[in-house]
């Protein structure tokens, strides 16, 4: 290929990967889809080369090249993604930016810091740890997944209830389009400067150009954490609680609700009997340790007024240690488990009737044993639920069969009850059918218009959204 030619006279030396097990772990992402396969001994095909950038000029570079020959560019971070977002096949080339992965700058006065995108994100949390600060992002993938990867997402971390999610945390963006143009949003509180720049790359996934640096917003390390535990007497009851809470005005950083069926799969010690359970934890600074035990108050009272049992911080503990382990897919699928979760969201008025409409739809899915739910990022207007689903297939087109019918499931009923088909782990391939039901024929036309405009010669992630 005369552009991977052309990248290796251009860059320096090393840039470039042809050798065949850094083209196969940069196949795919952590799509459930492409395990099937790769369990099954069918693997996609790799890419022919992959190119790790270390700095904005050298990203420019690689696009200038590619744009000009027409080459697709597949940007990658860690590959943690779940939604087969990454697949570049035999033609287009991967894009790793894993190289650049630097704290650039912090500024305690303002509370900001700037990385590069590359930075893994246990790393970017540790290192403002060290300096006095959080930036209160913790995705479960948080130790496989990049800063520049949240920001391709749309991303949200288990505390997003009290700190919010990836676009509240952004200050700034530097973008590097394809032709190698570079655009720099500015770092301001707040602008009214137009439509914000920013929110055109959020979410789209790499397909309009690769993000190479962002600013972000920092708040002080928190000084302690507290909460509970409450096993409730129904799933309604946890849902009218969180609504309650967030519209008085509390903000627990996690505010989280499973169904009796999860309940029991992941707090077996205290909940032998399928029954819903909440856990509320709040965290912040000394000065803030008042206001906080008030909203710790309010919370138990609205548990135990709806006839929920106070069970103390041991569930709470036990989540902590254990919320970011999941098998892996050879585990599962070694064992004829097809699993997957699936993450969507509604308002209030909606999400009692989405979440029964939704677990019916998926365990109807013939293989499926069974599909439940449960809440981790809550606003005042809705929550999202997170939806998991397990089936028994051994047979690798059964799988696939099975893995695909429980998604539509999902998805048909997620729309049928007014909700949106996802909440932050975005579109890639397994939802891309579905956006046009959600955005209309208008608002797909408006996102292809801004992909012809930034990206007019289709190279940077074809076949992922739209």
């Amino acid at each position: 290929m005369r552009t991977i030619e052309l990248l290796e006279e251009q860059l320096p030396s090393g840039r470039v990967r042809r050798d065949a097990e850094t083209r196969r772990a940069h196949a795919h992402d952590y799509w459930a889809f492409e395990a099937i396969h790769d369990v099954a001994g069918n693997p996609t095909e790799p890419p022919p080369a992959v190119v790790f950038p270390e700095s904005t000029a050298e990203v420019s570079k690689i696009l200038e090249i590619a744009d000009a020959q027409r080459t697709a560019i597949v940007p990658y971070g860690l590959g943690s993604g779940v939604c087969g977002a990454v697949r570049p096949g035999g033609e287009a080339l991967v894009v790793d930016v894993s190289r650049m992965s630097a704290l650039l700058d912090l500024n305690a006065e303002a509370g900001t810091a700037r990385v590069q995108a590359g930075l893994n994100g246990a790393e970017c949390e540790r290192l403002l740890d060290e300096r006095g600060f959080t930036l209160g992002h913790f995705p479960q993938s948080i130790a496989v997944s990049t800063v520049g990867g949240w920001i391709a997402t749309r991303a949200s971390g288990q505390l997003s209830t009290r700190y919010g999610n990836i676009e509240d945390l952004v200050l700034a963006l530097e973008v590097v389009l394809p032709g190698g143009r570079v655009v720099n949003t500015f770092p301001a509180p707040r602008a009214a400067t137009g439509p914000d720049l920013r929110e055109i790359i959020l979410g789209s996934e790499g397909t309009l150009g690769i993000v190479t640096e962002i600013g972000l917003k920092l708040s002080p390390k928190p000084a302690f954490k507290a909460g509970f535990a409450a096993r409730l007497k129904s799933w309604d009851d946890g849902l009218e609680i969180t609504r309650e809470l967030l519209q008085t005005g509390w903000r627990p950083a996690v505010l989280r609700l499973y169904d009796g069926l999860e309940a029991q799969r992941n707090f077996n010690d205290w909940f032998p009997e399928r029954e819903p359970l909440l856990l509320v934890m709040n965290q912040g600074s000394e000065v803030m340790h008042g206001a906080l035990d008030l909203e710790l108050a309010a919370a138990r009272h609205a548990c135990v007024s709806r006839g929920g049992e106070d069970l103390g911080d041991a569930p709470l503990q036990h989540w902590l240690g254990q919320r970011n382990h999941v098998p892996s897919w050879d585990d599962l699928l070694g064992n004829g488990l097809v699993v997957d979760t699936i993450e969507v969201s509604a308002t209030w008025d909606r999400v009692g009737a989405l979440y029964g409409k939704v677990t019916e739809a998926i365990a109807s899915v013939p293989g499926v044993l069974v599909a439940s739910g449960h809440t981790s990022h809550g606003y005042t207007t809705g929550v999202n639920i997170y939806f998991t689903f397990v089936g028994s297939s051994k047979e690798e087109k059964d799988q696939e069969r099975l893995y695909s019918a429980a998604w539509a499931a999902a998805m048909e009923a997620t729309i049928a009850c007014g909700g949106s088909i996802a909440h932050h782990h975005g579109i890639g391939r397994i939802r891309r059918d579905f956006l046009p039901r959600e955005l209309g024929d208008a608002g797909v036309e408006v996102l292809r218009s801004v992909k012809k405009a930034l990206d007019p010669n289709g190279i940077m992630n074809p076949g992922v959204q739209l």
